[in-house]
């Protein structure tokens, strides 16, 4: 039992080292996603899977090769991993949280309106330098050429993505047979040109920050488990770090190598009934 924890943080390092590659490739998914077109979520994300990768990198060689101080780092860096990821995970589902499409009688698919959500999301989408990146990522993907050619059955009958249904169309509560009636302000930012669509509408914003909170809400699910592995993780971590210290001065199956030990105050009154004793008998 003596080199145990040792032995248990230097396989567990291994799994977490493993286990960071899936959250480098949600964060690498997330980026390169084509439904998506949001970037400011999963960049801390990919930050946090390489540190863990490099972290566990370290505690493997610390554990197996009993090496006090790459465990004493190891033990620090993975404490600031544990809040940082923690506080991630907390401020996703808090900027999350709020948001959720709204059902349209008589059709399937939903549609989203900007001012549910969070205002931290809303500000982002706002900028107009962030929201003309999102903008021409949501026109290379071909998102609404996938639904240029439905039939009103087809809006009637079929599903639509979140992007699909604020981007690729006006708002279901158009109406522009009557011009004098007031309407939402997206049924007057729609146009027909494919590249102008309702690209501008808060609807297609709306669509946007749907898809992120999504995508994040299964990310969350991933970082949940991964914070409670890393607990885990780390409260054995301490037990090999005590280990690997005691194994610097305390030798039980060896020669002890310290240069210099006090005794205790009767050591040598012990010492004196010892040998008077063997003398004796």
């Amino acid at each position: 039992m003596y080199r145990f924890s040792n032995t248990v943080i230097g396989f567990l390092n291994l799994f977490t080292l493993l286990a960071s590659i899936p959250i480098i490739g949600g964060g690498l998914w997330m980026a390169r996603s084509s439904t998506t077109c949001e970037s400011f979520l999963q960049t801390p994300l990919l930050a946090i899977g390489f540190i863990i990768l490099i972290v566990s990198l370290a505690g493997f060689i610390g554990a197996c090769f009993h090496v006090a101080w790459a465990l004493w780092v190891y033990l620090l860096v993975m404490l600031l991993l544990i809040g940082a990821l923690m506080s991630f995970t907390i401020f996703g589902f808090i900027v999350t949280a709020e948001g959720g499409g709204e059902v349209v009688e008589g059709r399937v698919y939903k549609e989203y309106h900007v001012g549910k959500y969070s205002p931290w999301l809303r500000k982002r989408v706002a900028e107009a330098k962030y929201w003309e990146t999102i903008r021409s990522c949501i026109l290379g993907s071909k998102t609404c050429a996938k639904i240029e050619y439905w039939t009103p059955y087809d809006y009637l009958q079929r599903d639509m993505s979140p992007i699909q249904s604020g981007c690729c169309k006006p708002p279901t509560s158009c109406n522009y047979g009557v011009t004098m009636m007031s309407q939402d302000q997206d049924c007057y930012r729609w146009n027909n040109a494919p590249n102008l669509l309702c690209y501008e509408c808060d609807s297609c914003k709306a669509g946007v920050l749907e898809s992120v909170r999504n995508d994040w809400h299964k990310l969350s699910v991933l970082n949940i488990v991964m914070l409670i592995l890393l607990i885990g993780i780390y409260s054995i971590g301490c037990c090999a770090f005590q280990n690997t210290k005691r194994a610097e001065t305390d030798y039980p199956y060896g020669e002890n190598r310290m240069s210099k030990v006090r005794p205790r105050w009767d050591f040598y009154w012990w010492r004196w009934w010892h040998d008077r004793r063997h003398q004796l008998y």
